[in-house]
């Protein structure tokens, strides 16, 4: 059987692998979730990506499933237990940064009623789908990353520069950067996204 040709950064680790052919680049629609893969994204920051979801499954533990009103809690005492867990990324500015911006998401959350419907407002509810033929047209930020890093940093969160925003973006669906020849690009999957309808699941 052929193996199918994916976007070159994943693999060949099945856990990268699996991870570009289940959620990279599918529409993300809930709240909670995209909190996590913000937290996710930051934590990334200086390292490689296949690092961070090797380490996923600790740093739900860790987070409660990444539930923000409990991690919203997280004091200092809290803090040293996560600075002694060897299974997550120890490092102090980025777990106090997922705390701060569980801190955040809530504020945002009880202003702007979702999480999501913030993040989806940028694109009108609408993934930006780009076409990209090889890893060097992938931009690593635009100005779409750039304004929304600012506004969330006016809301209060942290470890959300316009590099890691964009990945974000990327990861969440709002943007679809798979290579256009990659069969999980959107307009080669048809209408396989398990998210057809933002109004439908958003949360």
């Amino acid at each position: 059987m052929t193996t199918p040709q994916r976007c070159p950064w994943a693999g060949p680790d099945p856990i990268y692998i699996d991870y570009h052919d289940q959620e990279w680049g599918r529409p993300l629609y809930d709240s909670r979730r995209l909190y996590e893969l913000l937290v996710l994204e930051g934590m990334q920051a200086g390292l490689s990506w296949i690092t961070v979801l090797k380490k996923r499954e600790a740093f739900r533990r860790a987070f409660r499933n990444f539930d923000p009103e409990q991690v919203a809690r997280y004091g200092e005492a809290d803090l040293e237990a996560l600075l002694q867990n060897p299974a997550i990324i120890r490092h102090r500015g980025k777990l106090t940064a997922a705390v701060e911006n569980a801190r955040a998401f809530l504020r945002l959350q009880e202003a702007r009623g979702s999480f999501a419907h913030f993040l989806w407002d940028y694109v009108d509810g609408v993934p930006i789908v780009n076409h990209p033929a090889a890893v060097e047209d992938v931009p690593a930020s635009t100005p779409l990353s750039e304004t929304i890093s600012r506004d969330l940093k006016k809301w209060g969160f942290r470890f959300v520069g316009p590099t890691t925003v964009y990945a974000f973006l990327q990861a969440a669906g709002l943007v679809d950067d798979h290579m256009v020849w990659c069969p999980w690009h959107t307009e080669n999957r048809g209408t396989d996204s398990p998210c057809d309808s933002l109004e439908a699941v958003v949360k």
